[in-house]
C-alpha cells in the first residue's frame, strides 16, 4: 500500500468517525424529546479502505401504529370522563347536595311533619318552602345541562380549528419528507416532525395511514374516510349559541362524512372529538329527559282528582296547565319550566292551607269539604303518590316504572354508574397508552448509556486514525528528507 493511500485511507476514517460522532451527539441531545427517534449512523467500507457513513431513523411501524390507536382511545375516554365528572358537580352539587332526589327526600320530611299537625301554618309554608327548593333544583340542573351542551359545543369547535391546523402542517411536514427523499437529502428531521403530528391528529380523531412512492403518506379515520391525501380533507362544525332540551346539536364532518359519537361509560369514543359528541348529545341529553321525567312525575304526584273532573296541576304546575302532563311520555324541557303553583304560594299571595284542603283549581277540586283544621287525608295521600309507581318513558334511560322518589334517586345512580365504568376505563387506556409509549420509545429512542459507550468507542477509533495519519506524516518526512 503506497503512502498516499494510507494516507487517504486514515483521512476517510476520521471523516467517518466525526461523522458518527456528530449523530451520536445528536441523538444524546434530543433523549429526552419524546418525539425524537434514534438515528444510526451505517458506516460503509469501499475500495481501497475508504469509508462512507449512511444515517438511518429509528422505527417500528407496528409499535408506532398501536400507540396512534392507544392515544385515540384514551383521548376520547378521557374527555367523557373529564366531562361527566363536571357535569355530575354542575347538576347534583358535591355529594348531590343540590340534587333533585335530595331535594325530594326533604320535600317528603316536610310533607310528613305537616301531616302529623295539619293546623300548623308554619309546617305548611315550610312545605311549600321544600317544594321550592325542588322546583329550584329542576330548572337550576335543566340549565346548567343546557349551559354544558354549549360549552361542549365550544369545545369540539376548538378541537375542529385545531385539527384543521394540525392537517395544514402536516401537509407542510409531509412535502418536506417527500421532496427530500426525492433529492437524496436526509429526511430525518422531517419524518420525526411528521410523526409528531399524527401523534396530536390522533388525540382528535383515531387514524390509519399508509405510505406511498417518496414516503408520501395517506391518513384516513378509523371508519376509512380520507383525512389527508395530497392536501387536507375539510373537517366542519358548525357551533350553536345556545342549546335547549330536546334540540339535537350539529355534526362534525370530515369531507362531508359524519363523525360518530361514542357511546357507553367504557366509551366506544376514539379521540377527543367522539368523546365531546357524546358527552353533549348522549350523556348530557339522557340526563335532561331524566330531569324531564322527575318534574312530569311531581306535577303528576301532587295533581289535584275531583269526581268527574279531569285531574289538575297542584303544587307543582307548567305552561300546559292546568292540564297534566300525559303519563309515560318525555315532556322536552320540562325541568325547566315547572313552578310552584302561585295558589299555594304565599310569596305571591297565595294559601299554603290549600294543600291540605285542596281547591287550588276551585271549588270543585276541594277535599276538605268541611273545613276542619286536623283534616290531613289529601296530605297523606301526597306522600303517598311520592312512593307510589308509575309509569316513565324508558327513553330517558332508566327504569320505565318506579316511584318519583325512586326515580330521582335511580337517576343520580344512573349518573354513578356511568362514571364509574368511565373511570375505570380511562385509568386503563391510559396505561395502555403510556406502555405503548414506552414500548415504541424503547424500540426506537434514545438510550443515553448505549450512546455514552458508542461515543468511547468512537474515540478510541479516532484516536487509532490519528495515531495512522501521524505514522505516515512521519514516513513522509523521513522519505523527503532522504531524497533532499
Amino acid at each position: 500500500m503506497s503512502l498516499s493511500s494510507a494516507l487517504s485511507i486514515a483521512q476517510s476514517a476520521l471523516l467517518a468517525t466525526s461523522r458518527q460522532t456528530s449523530v451520536v451527539t445528536r441523538n444524546v441531545a434530543d433523549a429526552d424529546n419524546p418525539n425524537y427517534s434514534r438515528r444510526i449512523a451505517l458506516v460503509t467500507s469501499t475500495t481501497p479502505g475508504a469509508r462512507s457513513v449512511d444515517v438511518q431513523r429509528a422505527t417500528n411501524d407496528l409499535l408506532f401504529r398501536q400507540n396512534l390507536g392507544a392515544l385515540s382511545a384514551y383521548a376520547g375516554q378521557s374527555a367523557l370522563y373529564n366531562g361527566m365528572d363536571q357535569l355530575d358537580v354542575s347538576v347534583n352539587g358535591v355529594d348531590n347536595a343540590s340534587s333533585p332526589s335530595t331535594a325530594i327526600g326533604n320535600l317528603q320530611q316536610a310533607l310528613q311533619l305537616y301531616a302529623t299537625s295539619p293546623s300548623n301554618q308554619n309546617l305548611g309554608s315550610s312545605v311549600i318552602d321544600a317544594a321550592k327548593q325542588v322546583v329550584r333544583s329542576l330548572n337550576e340542573g335543566s340549565k346548567a345541562i343546557q349551559d354544558f351542551r354549549t360549552q361542549t359545543d365550544g369545545q369540539i369547535d376548538t378541537a375542529v380549528k385545531d385539527l384543521n391546523s394540525l392537517l395544514n402542517q402536516f401537509q407542510d411536514a409531509n412535502i418536506a419528507v417527500m421532496s427530500g427523499t426525492r433529492s437524496g437529502t436526509d429526511v430525518s428531521d422531517a419524518l420525526d416532525q411528521r410523526d409528531a403530528l399524527l401523534k396530536k391528529i390522533a388525540n382528535y380523531i383515531p387514524v390509519s395511514t399508509f405510505t406511498r412512492g417518496d414516503n408520501d403518506m395517506v391518513i384516513t379515520t378509523g371508519d376509512g374516510t380520507t383525512l389527508f391525501e395530497t392536501i387536507p380533507r375539510t373537517v366542519s362544525f358548525a357551533p350553536s349559541s345556545g342549546y335547549a332540551a330536546g334540540a339535537a346539536g350539529n355534526t362534525v364532518c370530515i369531507d362531508n362524512v359524519p363523525v360518530s359519537a361514542g357511546s357507553g361509560g367504557n366509551t366506544t369514543a376514539s379521540g377527543t372529538i367522539a368523546g365531546l359528541l357524546q358527552l353533549r348529545d348522549g350523556v348530557a341529553s339522557t340526563m335532561q329527559s331524566q330531569l324531564d321525567e322527575t318534574a312530569r312525575g311531581l306535577i303528576t304526584a301532587f295533581a289535584e282528582t275531583a269526581p268527574s273532573m279531569p285531574n289538575a296541576a297542584g303544587l307543582f304546575t307548567w305552561p300546559g296547565a292546568p292540564a297534566v302532563p300525559a303519563a309515560g311520555t318525555l315532556v322536552d324541557g320540562l325541568a325547566g319550566t315547572i313552578k310552584i303553583n302561585a295558589a299555594m304560594d304565599p310569596s305571591t299571595g297565595g294559601n299554603p292551607t290549600l294543600l291540605r284542603d285542596g281547591g287550588a283549581n276551585g271549588a270543585a277540586y276541594v277535599a276538605n269539604t268541611t273545613g276542619g283544621a286536623s283534616y290531613s287525608n289529601l296530605l297523606v295521600a301526597y306522600g303517598d303518590q311520592l312512593d307510589k309507581p308509575m309509569t316513565f318513558d324508558p327513553s330517558a334511560g332508566i327504569s320505565a316504572t318506579s316511584s318519583v322518589a325512586d326515580y330521582a334517586a335511580n337517576s343520580i345512580g344512573w349518573l354513578q354508574g356511568v362514571r364509574q365504568q368511565a373511570s375505570t376505563a380511562a385509568d386503563a387506556k391510559e396505561a395502555l397508552a403510556q406502555r405503548s409509549a414506552d414500548a415504541l420509545s424503547n424500540a426506537t429512542g434514545v438510550n443515553v448509556d448505549q450512546e455514552m459507550s458508542l461515543m468511547l468507542d468512537l474515540e478510541h477509533t479516532y484516536q487509532a486514525s490519528a495515531r495512522m495519519m501521524k505514522t505516515v506524516d512521519d514516513m513522509m518526512t523521513a522519505l523527503l528528507s532522504a531524497v533532499g
